[in-house]
């Protein structure tokens, strides 16, 4: 049998419609586990909150964060690697977001620690990202002026709202060389993610490592939305949740049960029985 590894989304995909982990798909997932299965996430959350809302999971192969921006090993606790946005590609999205009068995050390193840069300028809904990532005990660092971060070890740019206030920074952002991007509607919120990493940095990218450096000769992946494409084009065999979008399912060789009714691990279960 080839040595598989199983990959999935978790918001809209692993995780049902209140972002939770059920039992069941608990205790499947970890029982196979335990039998020999390969299985981890690959996520648009940073480790801190993808970390705390799979607790009692088991993860035995690096996960894919940021959308790729870096792989963590959960085992260890350590990143395996990470993709810098170029200080010049950072500094003109910086502007784009001041100048378009939109709050933003700037993900980064200090040394080895990661965390999040703000300012003033955040919507309803971006405070209460802060006040949520807080609890998880992510470091979070308010800001009077982003530039005074982007010194090379910035991996991941994004602002969260409505699709026409994104719309002109997502235009400048596929403009910009070195830049990659996902815009794509929320699972929860029906507002949109503007996400913004380095062009070596994505799922796909992150499956390829993966592949190369674990020896996989099958990629079996799980999605929901737009920022899955990616890792689609990257899988032996690309898996749509009942529930995702319909760019998704075109592109999709089996289309599931929805994240509501466990679709990943009775998918997974029924495949290794």
């Amino acid at each position: 049998m080839s040595k598989t590894l199983y990959i999935t989304d978790l918001d809209g995909t692993l995780l049902n419609s209140e972002a939770n982990l059920s039992e069941y798909t608990k205790n499947t997932i970890n029982r196979l586990v335990e039998q020999g299965m390969y299985f981890t996430f690959a996520t648009a959350r940073t480790i801190y909150s993808a970390e705390s809302i799979t607790e009692g999971l088991n993860i035995n192969v690096p996960c894919i964060v940021n959308n790729g921006a870096e792989i963590y090993d959960m085992k260890s606790g350590k990143y395996v690697r990470k993709f810098d946005i170029p200080i010049d590609a950072a500094a003109r999205i910086i502007d784009a977001f001041a100048e378009n009068n939109v709050g933003m995050f700037m993900f980064k390193f200090r040394g080895e620690k990661f965390g999040t840069c703000y300012n003033d300028n955040l919507n309803e809904l971006m405070q209460e990202y802060v006040r949520t990532r807080r609890k998880t005990g992510q470091p979070l660092w308010k800001c009077t002026d982003l530039h005074s971060e982007n010194d090379g070890n910035v991996v991941y740019l994004t602002s969260t709202g409505d699709y026409e206030k994104l719309l002109p920074i997502e235009r400048i952002a596929a403009s910009v060389k070195g830049l990659d991007h996902v815009f794509y509607e929320d699972t929860y919120t029906g507002k949109h993610y503007l996400e913004i990493f380095s062009e070596n940095a994505s799922k796909a990218n992150g499956l390829k490592y993966l592949r190369a450096q674990y020896g996989f000769e099958k990629i079996v992946a799980f999605g929901d939305n737009l920022n899955d494409l990616s890792m689609f084009r990257e899988a032996d065999v690309k898996i749509a949740v009942g529930n995702a979008r319909d760019e998704l399912k075109q592109q999709a060789d089996f289309i599931i049960r929805s994240n509501d009714e466990d679709g990943v691990a009775h998918y997974i279960l029924n495949s290794l029985n």
